[in-house]
């Protein structure tokens, strides 16, 4: 006689949009129709998780909702009991600070997790300014790397340009990204230190009325810089 199944909750991954937009135009019905059946969430910030799903108009009152923060600061001996909820058979919304959950965010060491406790992890779809970033680029779509943040102190930035750029002229599409408030510096960088014929595109406020996606060489783009500052923004090469 075999033991019954365990009626674990399912931990569903939420992407939320890229900013201020028509929630119509990034997000598929049957994600709304999900998030209107959750009543917990592990979020990455509570505060823009309650303002992205007051924007949903949930049927929850939001603050029947419980919300519990997983961030890069979080202690990884706290991420496994934030799954105790899913063990008694609840279901579980992850929500990132934008865009895909668990992709360049902290919500991967939960998902990780959820694995181990054998709970079904279901991804949800959603904007991703990574995989649209690339889509537009013109880039090699069939081999790339997402690099995340480049290292910040300069010599060291500048040598990971130059790296890049010798996998870039190899045919693989590097794709990287920094804090808003430092686009324009990394900009300059790539400037300085790529060839003036190296292809770069820069995909700025992905979905929003201020979207900017051009791919241009490092010459062209220094005869007409634009002002990344404070603009979310991913850079590919």
């Amino acid at each position: 006689m075999t033991n019954p199944v365990h009626p674990f909750g399912k931990l569903y991954l939420i992407p939320s949009t890229l900013g201020e937009c028509c929630i119509g135009d990034v997000l598929p019905q049957r994600t709304v129709d999900v998030v209107n059946r959750i009543s917990r969430y592990v979020v990455e910030n509570t505060r823009s998780a309650r303002r992205f799903l007051s924007r949903l108009k949930i049927a929850h009152p939001i603050d029947s909702l419980t919300f519990t923060e997983l961030n890069e600061h979080t202690p990884a001996a706290e991420v496994a009991p934030m799954l105790l909820p899913l063990l008694e058979g609840f279901d579980v919304g992850v929500i990132s600070e934008a865009g895909a959950p668990a992709v360049a965010d902290p919500g991967a060491a939960l998902v990780n997790v959820a694995h181990q406790k054998g709970i079904r992890v279901v991804p949800l779809v959603g904007p991703s300014s990574i995989l649209l970033a690339l889509m537009a680029s013109g880039l090699n779509g069939q081999s790339f790397a997402f690099l995340g943040y480049l290292p910040i102190k300069p010599d060291e930035r500048i040598r990971c340009i130059k790296r890049l750029e010798r996998l870039s002229a190899e045919g693989q599409t590097q794709i990287f990204m920094e804090a808003p408030y430092r686009n324009n510096k990394l900009l300059a960088d790539l400037m300085g230190a790529c060839s003036p014929h190296a292809k770069l595109c820069i995909a700025a406020d992905i979905t929003l009325e201020a979207e900017l996606i051009a791919t241009k060489t490092v010459a062209e783009w220094k005869r007409n810089t634009p002002d990344l500052n404070k603009r979310p923004c991913i850079f590919l090469m």
